[in-house]
């Protein structure tokens, strides 16, 4: 009985330890920092990982297909780059910029939705039909999308002035942020899908065992290919709060991004091998990044030492990964 017990126990430890983790974490803050567990704080710390936790998501669909998304940031900044763009007035933008239709703020809005999913795609077509290593096929596609992004913008910072376009970033409905209700909202639809449909599954099929999922009957070209393009919208919708709560634009934006939607994926317990994984660690995860950048800020750590700590967090997290991945 005792021998059990332990078992279960460890197993629950194992299986809770992101979520224990959140827990400690906010009661060590709480206790260091009076600020920290206040209304205000916690609504903060919410809308600071909103965007983190969207393309964080979208990660955790590629790594359950035993793959990986490195062009993520680099998306973030196209979409912010042409929702801004799309929507200015050509003459009101340094020359040099292509950025400038003077599109309705809804065009500006749904076309780089479309532009994130299709470059999604193209990794996922890279990947599947040109059985480019996934991380090499992403790793141009960073280098691509964020050429692209300095084309289009020419290298200028490009106003958002519409309170449509900025609505998604930076309005709220009540004391909520948009940010916030838009991460629940995502969340609660992309749950469904991985959790309660046969898409899910074959996903996890696909991430666990390649073979066995192919001769199952399982399309598994099309599975991949799904969840590169979930990955690149996700990142596009990032993107688009990003220029909302920025009020613009800018070239150089969520670069290395990649790297902590990758941490925070890991972090809430998504294997690197693909097949293990569920959208609640990875919010988890994400709150977890969040949580560390707000009470390392309200501890008034170095900014270079904050960079430190969160490596370390993270090389944690790998191993502890790969610990649990072996007892599995």
């Amino acid at each position: 009985m005792r021998s059990k017990s332990v078992v279960t126990f460890r197993s629950i430890a194992v299986r809770y330890s992101s979520l224990i983790f959140l827990i400690v974490f906010w009661i060590a803050l709480g206790l260091a920092s009076p600020d920290f567990l206040t209304p205000s704080n916690i609504l903060n710390v919410a809308l600071q990982t909103s965007v983190l936790a969207i393309v964080a998501m979208g990660m955790t669909f590629a790594m359950l297909s035993n793959g990986i998304d490195l062009s993520v940031g680099s998306v973030v900044a196209l979409s912010s780059a042409l929702a801004a763009g799309l929507a200015a007035q050509a003459n009101t933008l340094p020359r040099g910029a292509y950025a400038g239709q003077g599109l309705p703020a809804i065009l500006a809005l749904l076309l780089p939705l479309l532009v994130g999913g299709a470059l999604g795609a193209v990794n996922g077509g890279l990947i599947v039909r040109g059985r480019i290593p996934p991380f090499v096929a992403t790793l141009a596609m960073l280098a691509a999308a964020r050429g692209l992004t300095l084309v289009y913008t020419g290298g200028y910072v490009i106003p958002a002035t519409d309170p449509v376009l900025t609505f998604f970033g930076a309005g709220s409905i009540g004391p909520i942020p948009t940010p916030v209700i838009l991460m629940i909202v995502l969340f609660s639809g992309l749950w469904y899908l991985l959790a309660q449909t046969r898409f899910g599954l074959h996903l996890y099929a696909v991430g666990g065992n390649l073979e066995t999922a192919r001769l199952a009957g399982v399309r598994v070209g099309l599975v991949k290919l799904s969840a590169y393009l979930i990955s690149g919208l996700m990142a596009a919708i990032g993107g688009i709060i990003l220029m909302g709560r920025l009020n613009s634009a800018q070239p150089n934006l969520a670069v290395g991004f990649e790297l902590d939607a990758i941490a925070a994926s890991v972090i809430g317990g998504t294997s690197l091998f693909g097949g293990v994984g569920t959208l609640q660690g990875t919010i988890i995860g994400a709150f977890i990044m969040g949580t560390l950048s707000n009470g390392l800020n309200l501890l008034s750590v170095d900014p270079y030492l904050q960079q430190v700590i969160k490596g370390g967090v993270f090389m944690l997290a790998v191993a502890w990964n790969l610990y649990t991945s072996r007892r599995k």
